[in-house]
């Protein structure tokens, strides 16, 4: 649940990337990093396994200057996508304002990615939350692999798989290269700040 300051009108909020194991979720957030230096405010904080896999969350706050007068800062968060740490992707979950779901494009992986959304949908309902109600964008992740002729999903099968019902913002992406990372923050960022508009009515604060 976001955050308002009304003393210093500042809105703060929370988006939580989720999904499968080795979907691409840390390296969404290390490419950001990277690209988006003039709006980040801090360090990006990891801590990792020994298989160099996400345990806990990536902490990114982010600064998008004033809107309506009130200054809005994100806090971009990722999830340990390995089925022995449910806990903690519950725990990330808390207080979170919109997601993104990373869905790996690996064709041995199609399962993973349908179990991972199901998951989140029963963590979010923990929370009293409503997964077609909440900000979602999903992420078709990994395209760049297809030319190095490794077997991948089409994004219409994985549309059918993950989004039919859903009906979320979706883009092909490739976090290491960068390609749709910033098209899938942005849509969720706008999705997250609307929905955040007719909770807060910040304008008439």
């Amino acid at each position: 649940m976001a955050v308002f300051n009304l003393k210093d009108r500042e809105i703060q909020c929370k988006v939580v990337y989720y999904g499968p194991g080795r979907c691409g979720k840390t390296t969404n957030l290390e490419y950001i990093f990277k690209a988006y230096k003039k709006q980040i405010k801090g360090d990006m904080v990891s801590i990792n396994t020994e298989g160099d896999r996400t345990l806990f969350f990536d902490f990114l706050p982010m600064n998008l200057g004033k809107i309506n007068g009130c200054d809005v800062k994100v806090q971009l968060f990722t999830v340990p996508g390995q089925v022995q740490y449910k806990s903690t992707r519950k725990l990330v979950l808390k207080g979170v304002d919109g997601i993104v779901f990373v869905a790996d494009s690996l064709d041995v992986r199609r399962e993973k990615n349908m179990l991972a959304l199901k998951d989140l949908q029963q963590n979010l309902k923990s929370y009293d939350l409503n997964i077609f109600k909440i900000p979602i964008v999903i992420q078709y992740n990994k395209r760049d692999l297809e030319k190095e002729g490794i077997p991948l999903m089409s994004c219409e099968k994985m549309e059918k798989d993950l989004n039919r019902q859903l009906k979320a913002p979706s883009f092909a992406a490739s976090a290491f290269s960068g390609q749709g990372v910033g098209k899938t923050l942005q849509s969720c960022l706008n999705l997250t700040l609307k929905h955040l508009h007719k909770q807060f009515n910040w304008a008439d604060k």
